[in-house]
């Protein structure tokens, strides 16, 4: 019998190739807000959810496993990507299963959403065990500026495209597992139609500055201010707590590292002041800091997976400073925005601070999913070469240069 099914296993296994070929030639059907919201408090049906993730799942791992495969041989190899590759074939064998089974079996309902939880369940370390593979790769190999952009590409779109996997994931399991969530018992999902944008902006911070108390002994204040134009009242949108969350959290933990780092010679730290403001077509929270700033031509550099300020932690290494980590914190706080068509900048000014500023849709009409598609426009980016630079490059030796020319 063990024979049988490893055979059997075997035979799924050499099928993986020939599903995602299939799958990945179609494109990802994106949803708004309101059509989450929607689904989920008017016409939540777990048949018409389980028919329609049992494709769009597929499409969507699909897509983005394509272009996994296009990643520098040096990188794929790596024990930590393979890892990842390893659980992103399991995950779409298993959603496969369900493609010839019965949507009006309530007994199939419940297995897919238990499926489901495995899966997702198994993907929680993706983010660390691709970070490792990054850093792998680079104490290995020679880094070349080529390569390096091939790769921000692919991290950018593989973890917004997870990010929206387990959106759909959560949808699914949450509303129909049969339980109401108790922290949150009038989310739809995981989506709060109220959002409450003030509240989370405390809670994020309050955890960061836990974290800074244990770390540094003390911690800045902080400074909160609502401007909410179409009502007097606290400012709330329909979005994911949980994303927001993250984003400040992430934004707090840099801010408040900033302010003590430059100010640790000094009795009195700097607030770190947000203004959260909501107008007609955006909702924005700035987050400010009088941490020294950064030089404008480094500003990019923290958004790459690429680069970090700290020293890079291994997986499972519990003693590193709480405020610092992979380096990862800023660029998939900026998927996070930019997932339902919002963005994160940074606006530093050297020697004074940081600004942070996070822009979200403020209708849920307008935050609709944006998911990477696999096709002839994404397979030209990881075949960029590097050409000629059409810019002068500034020399100190410009004067000197042209007297030998002459």
């Amino acid at each position: 019998m063990k024979f049988v099914r490893f055979i059997m296993k075997n035979a799924a296994l050499a099928s993986v190739p020939k599903h995602i070929e299939h799958f990945s030639k179609f494109s990802p059907s994106p949803l708004s807000m309101k059509q989450f919201l929607d689904f989920g408090s008017i016409n939540a049906c777990e048949k018409t959810s389980f028919v329609f993730l049992r494709q769009e799942l597929p499409v969507r791992l699909s897509n983005i496993m394509k272009e996994i495969n296009l990643l520098p041989d040096r990188l794929l190899t790596t024990p930590s990507v393979q890892m990842v590759q390893s659980w992103y074939i399991q995950s779409l064998m298993e959603i496969l299963d369900f493609l010839d089974k019965n949507p009006d079996d309530y007994k199939v309902l419940g297995e897919f959403v238990d499926a489901l939880v495995t899966i997702r369940n198994r993907h929680n370390d993706v983010v660390p065990t691709m970070a490792q593979g990054i850093i792998e790769y680079k104490e290995a190999f020679a880094q070349d500026l080529v390569t390096n952009q091939n790769i921000q590409y692919f991290l950018d779109r593989f973890y917004l495209s997870r990010i929206s996997i387990r959106m759909l994931i959560n949808q699914h399991t949450l509303i129909f597992d049969g339980s109401a969530n108790p922290v949150h018992p009038n989310t739809i999902g995981s989506i709060d139609p109220h959002c409450q944008v003030g509240d989370v902006v405390q809670d994020a911070f309050h955890s960061a500055k836990m974290l800074c108390d244990q770390y540094y002994l003390r911690s800045p204040d902080l400074i909160l201010q609502e401007m909410n134009k179409k009502k007097n009242l606290p400012v709330s949108m329909v979005y994911v707590p949980s994303h927001l969350y993250h984003m400040l959290f992430e934004l707090f933990k840099n801010a408040m590292r900033a302010t003590i780092e430059t100010h640790e010679n000094s009795n009195n730290l700097p607030p770190i002041q947000v203004m959260v403001s909501l107008g007609g077509e955006d909702m924005s929270i700035k987050v400010s800091d009088k941490g020294g700033g950064v030089p404008f031509r480094r500003i990019e550099n923290l958004f790459s997976y690429m680069y970090s300020t700290a020293p890079a932690p291994q997986i499972g290494e519990y003693t590193r400073p709480p405020l610092a980590g992979f380096g990862y914190g800023l660029p998939i706080s900026r998927l996070y925005a930019k997932y339902f068509q919002g963005d994160l900048q940074l606006y530093s000014m050297e020697g004074h601070g940081t600004d942070a500023v996070i822009y979200l849709k403020a209708l849920s009409t307008d935050s609709i999913e944006r998911l990477p598609v696999y096709n002839t426009t994404a397979l030209k980016n990881y075949k960029v070469s590097q050409e000629a630079d059409d810019w002068c490059i500034p020399s100190k030796d410009t004067l000197l240069s042209f007297f030998i020319r002459k």
